[in-house]
């Protein structure tokens, strides 16, 4: 290994943020290619951008208490998928991997809202992100950043009470702040 001096620690620190943004966009190209080339029909006859559903959602009650734990589960799982294989000498590979999809699912998804909706599309996927993936994306930041950067660094007290408090604060905003700036936005379509 080569030395890299006093400030070797930031360059790596540097070079491996652009690893991630580069795996996430990558991804996120794969995503808009497939999208617009293999599935274009596909997406343009159903899906979650229909005026139908988004006038049942607009129009619908959410039980919190049930959606709690739904979301709760949808959010604990991939921690928990990631938490487990990140433990093995593959916990490199399952960072690009995650990476990778978000981008794929992310590039997906935002051109199936611009295909069904255009530029109001693009404002819907961002709202519906909004504030909640804000905590998630520091949460898991965390996570994949030691999993990426481990043996060098180590886990410790403040990065579980801080992955644990960004998880839990995005699992509230989800349930009860999205809700109601999603129902807020629709009705202004």
């Amino acid at each position: 290994m080569k030395y890299l001096g006093k400030g070797g620690t930031f360059v790596r620190i540097r070079e491996n943020k652009k690893h991630f943004i580069l795996f996430y966009m990558l991804g996120f190209f794969i995503g808009i290619v497939y999208a617009n080339l293999m599935s274009k029909d596909y997406i343009t006859s159903m899906g979650i951008f229909n005026e139908f559903f988004l006038s049942q959602y607009m129009q619908a009650d959410v039980d919190v208490a049930e959606y709690i734990w739904y979301v709760v589960r949808i959010r604990v799982a991939p921690v928990a998928v990631i938490c487990a294989l990140g433990c093995t000498r593959l916990r490199k590979l399952v960072v690009v991997l995650f990476l990778l999809w978000t981008g794929f699912s992310s590039g997906m998804i935002m051109t199936s809202s611009v295909l069904k909706m255009g530029v109001k599309g693009i404002i819907l996927c961002l709202i519906a992100l909004t504030p909640h993936f804000i905590f998630y994306i520091a949460g898991y930041m965390i996570l994949l950043w030691y999993f990426f950067s481990y043996p060098e660094s180590r886990w410790n007290l403040s990065k579980t009470v801080s992955f644990l408090l960004f998880i839990a604060v995005g699992i509230l905003l989800e349930c009860y702040v999205n809700p109601v700036i999603m129902q807020m936005f629709l009705k202004t379509l």
